[in-house]
């Protein structure tokens, strides 16, 4: 193995680049045009332009892809995450080639990476699954009459693929056809496969994960669990090692299953058995919420063929690094710990900092600064960062909305949450919306702290979050920021011109405040802002983010327009999916009108208001940008 092309982009392709370049590999970086100027592409050895700017253009292109690697002479592919990474067909299609596949064999991918087949595996292994469908007849009618059969709630899933895409909860008969429909639309898009399965939901799950690795001579160890419980949109955005609900009778369960499923598939590298912990089990006592023991029971969730993003997690626990045992395990070398050699020690977090809104919506845009937190000084702490952020950088709406991933390690789980806290208070990125606030707001909530934080824990406390988050927004613009924002200049601090005072309005999520600024003034030591557009600024101080305008010399409400019109904006780049209504209907406040994908996922625009449509300014496939008229709503006559 001389030279590794890297079948993806962003900060996984940076962490196999840093790998392979320790051990002296060469690698090669491909790349989308989005992602010409993108720092994985400078780093890389050699760069191979793909074209095109989706994922179906550039990274999902297998002929591209094998082209890449016979123009630069790589000898092998690295999948990463994502993509094409638990695809059979492309592992495959790179081993036809005559190139070394950093992944397991293509016929253990097929096995477990069909969450149906997976289920039937895991039940010869003795390994506990939930009851569910996952046949032949997908029909609606089908799925309805099995839903009956298992009984409500239920969780509908997209049988390829992975990462909470074409997932939906069903808490009832009446919502079962609109899920259908909506995870089949996900799936297809996510995947290229809407084939979908049902299961039996748990009320009060978390979601415990073990990190297992073979070898082509027969040996299938655990690196330990992670807790992967803190989601939103069913996407992991907090994992942790020890789980807080896991203790060590229930972890050498959890390890035997997990390791048997991998064996009974042939399988061989990086992997990760997932599994469904019934919390409702847990002991109500203590901070750590441990589990009762050996009687807790856990179910099968689906086994991830590959790199997990959480990877860092077991790293920082046992000083291991995963990517150099993928590649001497793709060069036919035995793992070289036995499962009685492996050592943890501490505690591990790591947090998915991410281009979206308070409310998960993604988004793209510019990154106009950034200055990662430094690194801890005190003795028996670690913080990682893995990204590949730098200013300048144009985040596109066509991928992922993950930027990095921040990670500590410290001897105890309490000082891992501080200091992780505090690393996302001091980690400075500004120019669009990411979730830096929220992330250290979760961490410091007494439910995380107390390891009570389950799979529901956004869906219960979200709103109390940002709730506070938009509190701590308020009360700092207008007792310490207002003057200092309003000096700022291209983000550096400088006195106003006129001595005297002048009335000053800012708008704040909407909302419009007065009052006088006295000069000369400078920006509070701490803070951070950059001009977005216009009179638009982008602020950071510590744990509170937000987006600020002085309006001060707008035009008077009402000065001109229809009165009681509204306008339906675009949040953010997307292709526009669906118009549910048409020019001249009635709607109501709330009323799902039109639907964008963005990033993977699709979002619903929801009526502001009672109105009738006025006007549609775009057509189902159109490619929208930020504040693009989508839609024109007028009063009710």
């Amino acid at each position: 193995m001389k030279r590794i092309l890297i079948a993806n982009r962003g900060e996984i392709a940076r962490r196999v680049i840093a790998t392979a370049r320790r051990m002296g590999i060469a690698t090669v970086a491909v790349h989308s045009d989005a992602d010409a100027n993108a720092p994985h592409v400078r780093e890389a050895t050699q760069a191979f332009a793909l074209g095109g700017n989706t994922s179906a253009e550039s990274y999902l292109r297998i002929d591209k892809l094998l082209a890449a690697a016979q123009a630069t002479g790589a000898d092998a592919v690295h999948p990463g995450y994502g993509f094409l990474s638990e695809d059979a067909g492309f592992a495959q299609a790179v081993i036809d080639t005559g190139l070394t596949w950093i992944g397991p064999p293509p016929a253990a991918i097929r096995a477990l990476g069909d969450k149906g087949a997976a289920k039937a595996l895991a039940v010869r292994q003795g390994v506990p699954v939930l009851p569910g469908y996952a046949g032949v007849d997908q029909s609606p009618g089908r799925f309805a009459q099995e839903a009956e059969t298992i009984g409500y709630p239920v969780m509908v899933k997209a049988v390829a693929g992975g990462g909470g895409r074409g997932m939906r909860l069903v808490n009832e008969a009446a919502a079962l056809p609109a899920a259908l429909h909506s995870a089949r639309s996900e799936a297809l898009a996510s995947f290229g496969s809407d084939e979908l399965l049902i299961e039996r939901a748990l009320l009060a799950p978390r979601h415990v994960e073990v990190q297992i690795f073979a070898d082509a001579h027969g040996h299938c160890i655990a690196l330990g669990e992670r807790d992967c419980s803190v989601q939103r949109r069913h996407q992991k955005i907090i994992e942790e090692s020890p789980s807080p609900a896991v203790d060590a009778a229930l972890r050498g369960q959890m390890f035997r299953c997990a390791t048997a499923l991998a064996q009974a598939a042939g399988y061989v590298g990086a992997g990760t058995v997932e599994f469904l912990l019934d919390a409702q089990t847990t002991s109500e006592g203590g901070a750590a919420g441990t589990a009762t023991g050996a009687g807790a029971p856990f179910f099968l969730m689906e086994m991830n063929t590959r790199l997990q993003v959480e990877h860092p997690v077991t790293e920082m626990l046992t000083g291991l690094d995963l990517v150099e045992w993928q590649l001497r395990v793709a060069r036919g070398e035995p793992l070289p710990l036995t499962q009685e050699q492996v050592v943890s020690s501490g505690h591990a977090i790591e947090v998915r900092l991410c281009a979206e809104d308070g409310h998960f919506v993604p988004h793209s845009g510019s990154v106009r600064h950034f200055c990662p937190a430094p690194m801890p000084a005190q003795q028996g702490l670690a913080l990682r960062f893995d990204h590949a952020i730098e200013p300048g950088l144009q985040v596109p709406p066509w991928y992922d909305s993950m930027l990095g991933k921040l990670i500590v390690h410290a001897p105890s789980r309490g000082e891992a949450i501080d200091h992780l806290a505090q690393a996302l208070d001091h980690t400075e990125l500004l120019g669009l919306p990411t979730n830096r606030a929220l992330l250290a707001a979760c961490l410091r909530h007494a439910a995380f702290r107390q390891g009570q934080a389950g799979i529901a824990f956004l869906a219960e406390q979200g709103d109390g979050i940002r709730q506070m988050l938009q509190k701590n927004e308020q009360e700092s613009i207008i007792s310490r920021w207002l003057p200092g924002v309003l000096a700022l200049n291209g983000g550096t601090a400088g006195p106003l011109a006129c001595p005297y005072p002048r009335p000053v309005r800012l708008r704040h999520r909407g909302q419009c405040s007065d009052t006088p600024l006295h000069g000369p003034v400078a920006v509070p030591a701490g803070v951070v802002a950059v001009r977005v557009e216009g009179q638009r600024w982008h602020v950071q101080h510590a744990g509170v983010d937000f987006w600020v305008e002085d309006a001060s010399f707008d035009a008077p409400a009402g000065s001109g327009g229809a009165a009681g019109s509204q306008e339906l904006r675009a949040p953010f780049n997307g292709r526009l999916l669906a118009a549910q209504v048409r020019v001249g209907e009635r709607v109501q406040r709330g009323q799902t009108l039109l639907v964008l994908e963005s990033m993977k996922l699709e979002h619903s625009l929801a009526a502001p208001c009672d109105g009738v449509v006025l006007a549609l300014h775009a057509e189902p496939g159109q490619q929208v940008a930020p504040g693009q008229l989508l839609l024109g709503l007028g009063p009710l006559a």
